[in-house]
């Protein structure tokens, strides 16, 4: 019997060094885990060879291509967790293993072969571990006609352990939606073709010293300019028609605005479509006996994923049609690579199932003979309705689905302080902010730093960090704001420093694991709520509109709920940790829904009083 874990990276790690060890001690019995990642992080060391050969092709990164090069003599694993320095994107994604530019057993480095390695291990384990990216990869190839008896991505597995499984339906979202960039496909245009020092590179121009058409390199510099110029006129025409929003939903009420983006698309979708026929047209001329030719197999990988690109072009063309589908386009910048030039502003195009509970119904719970899904943030008020219908539990026979919750083993009623002001603006007030500018400094004064402060909106993050840090640096306290350096990076710093705060905001409301002194009190700015015009938010609150439902009270506040039960749940890491959770929303009281948010929360000693005497209350908690 072989069982599939699955979770996000964290608690995936923390299953394969904590759980399993611990589970083995409990049964008395030994266990085969392995820890499985996806292709994408392995060396391949066809593809690392064909770079270090070619060294025309990769010319101005050859010098790292050759220290991965050395590295991978002596790696055991040839993993990109385990390299002591950090290729860029760019390099690795010419030599790391891939799905569809994989050889199998053809490949002459086949005995070597990281990946088949790791794969071999996992075929003999008991349980296997994976995040949620590799999960779905292998739930949409069995559901493409892999089967669910044979090896497909993973080996075959006919029980499910989810972990973290409030957050199954954002992962389905996530890895079931397509984007495409003008960066995406000039990505594998380059590798077919592109122009390095006068000279002409890449696989088709390998390719085409095998194939016997005429004429196709000279046509290929105009239909890659085609594709450049059909880019760039579809950027600029997209951000122009969305003018000052940072995203925007394609529907009924609006289409007419992107009359301009979808006439670019469609000359996207040509000009791409004209480059995949030339690549058609020379790998067509190309013996069998050189059609394994290492840069005839990379040529046909390439030119899939360009027909995939052109496809979804042609997807967005259609969207009246795809009624299951959400089409959304959102701006992006990013910073210049030379200090003092501009921000680099692009648009990307996303399609994103509108619904993913059918999709896991017939994909996971039906053909699973066990789905275990554990979290500690399941229910709203104390049922589990809302999730189950989202993730398509809902759809199983009542008598299959068993159900159970399991109070925390922690003291919060002596230990936590629950604490509303209220005196504080409602959010919708022009005061809110300048309240919350005050608020902040002065309760993290009071608890002498060691605060993690949850914001739903950057901007507020950003005015009320401003206004803080000054004041907070004079009395000795580190202030770190999420942005400065990456997540993990600021998260030690914050654990070590235990009289430092941190200013976050989304992703932080959940997976920040710090127990002990360093955390002692959890400031939520705000609940919260999405915002209602959140593309994929706003269409499926539309279609429960549709079906006569109410997209608040079944949607926005169900969701608003979970996460704030997970930023809650930042505060009480062990069972000693004690400390004050302070929420500057007053709406958690006064509004009739807030008692939803209350009662999905552990009981602690609660208060409901002016700031001053919450101030006070802080002070005097650890005395």
């Amino acid at each position: 019997m072989r069982c599939c874990f699955h979770g996000n990276y964290k608690s995936s790690a923390a299953a394969f060094e904590k759980d399993i060890p611990f589970a083995q001690k409990l049964i008395g019995k030994k266990i085969k885990a392995v820890l499985l990642k996806g292709r994408q992080n392995y060396i391949c060391l066809r593809r690392l060879s064909e770079a270090e050969n070619d060294r025309g092709l990769f010319n101005e990164e050859i010098e790292i291509i050759d220290k991965i090069n050395e590295w991978v003599k002596t790696s055991s694993t040839g993993s990109k967790s385990d390299l002591t320095f950090l290729p860029s994107e760019s390099v690795w994604s010419k030599v790391n293993s891939e799905t569809d530019a994989c050889l199998g057993g053809r490949c002459p480095f086949r005995e070597n072969c990281f990946v088949m390695k790791v794969r071999n291990e996992a075929a003999s384990a008991n349980i296997i571990i994976v995040n949620h990216h590799l999960l779905f990869a292998d739930i949409e190839s069995r559901m493409n006609g892999a089967g669910y008896d044979n090896a497909a991505v993973l080996p075959s597995y006919r029980r499910i352990v989810f972990d973290e499984a409030h957050g199954i339906e954002d992962s389905a979202t996530s890895f079931f939606s397509e984007i495409i960039t003008r960066f995406k496909v000039m990505k594998q245009v380059n590798l077919l073709f592109r122009t390095f020092r006068s000279s002409n590179t890449g696989f088709l121009v390998q390719a085409a010293a095998f194939s016997s058409a005429d004429d196709c390199m000279e046509r290929a510099p105009a239909l890659v300019n085609g594709i450049k110029d059909s880019l760039l006129e579809l950027d600029q025409i997209s951000i122009l028609e969305l003018d000052d929003n940072f995203n925007a939903r394609i529907h009924n009420g609006n289409s007419q605005k992107f009359i301009g983006t979808f006439s670019a698309l469609s000359k996207l979708k040509s000009s791409i479509s004209a480059f995949n026929n030339l690549v058609r047209e020379l790998l067509e001329k190309i013996d069998d006996k050189d059609s394994e030719v290492p840069a005839v197999w990379e040529a046909k990988t390439v030119l899939r994923r360009l027909e995939s690109l052109a496809a979804l072009c042609g997807n967005f063309l259609l969207w009246e049609e795809k009624e299951d589908t959400v089409f959304w386009l959102q701006k992006v910048k990013i910073p210049p690579k030379v200090p003092g030039e501009d921000f680099v502003t692009f648009v990307q195009f996303i399609q994103t199932p509108l619904d993913i509970a059918p999709l896991m119904n017939s994909g996971v719970f039906e053909p699973m003979k066990t789905v275990v899904c554990t979290s500690a943030t399941l229910q709203i008020d104390r049922n589990f309705g809302y999730w189950t219908r989202r993730v398509g539990i809902s759809f199983a026979e009542p008598e299959r689905v068993a159900q159970d919750s399991f109070d925390s083993p922690f003291p919060y009623k002596e230990n936590v302080l629950f604490a509303v002001p209220n005196d504080a603006p409602f959010p919708d007030s022009s005061y809110f902010q300048t309240f919350v500018e005050d608020a902040v400094p002065k309760l993290i004064l009071a608890a002498g730093g060691k605060t993690l402060v949850l914001f739903t909106s950057y901007d507020s993050l950003k005015f009320t960090f401003n206004a803080s840090r000054n004041i907070l640096s004079e009395n000795g306290i580190e202030v770190f704001k999420q942005g400065d350096e990456d997540r993990f990076r600021l998260l030690e710093k914050f654990k070590k420093d235990t009289n430092s705060v941190l200013f976050a905001t989304d992703s932080f409301w959940e997976g920040v694991d710090v127990p002990g002194s360093s955390l002692s009190q959890v400031i939520i700015v705000k609940l919260p709520f999405a915002v209602p015009n959140d593309p994929v938010f706003s269409a499926r609150s539309e279609a429960l509109e549709k079906k006569g439902g109410n997209p608040f009270m079944q949607l926005s506040l169900p969701q608003a709920v979970i996460k704030f039960r997970q930023g809650f749940g930042r505060l009480v890491r062990r069972a000693d940790d004690k400390g004050i959770i302070v929420v500057l929303d007053r709406r958690i009281v006064e509004k009739k829904y807030g008692g939803i948010f209350t009662r999905s929360v552990p009981m602690t000693k609660r208060m409901y009083s002016p700031l001053d005497a919450i101030l006070h209350a802080v002070e005097n908690f650890f005395n």
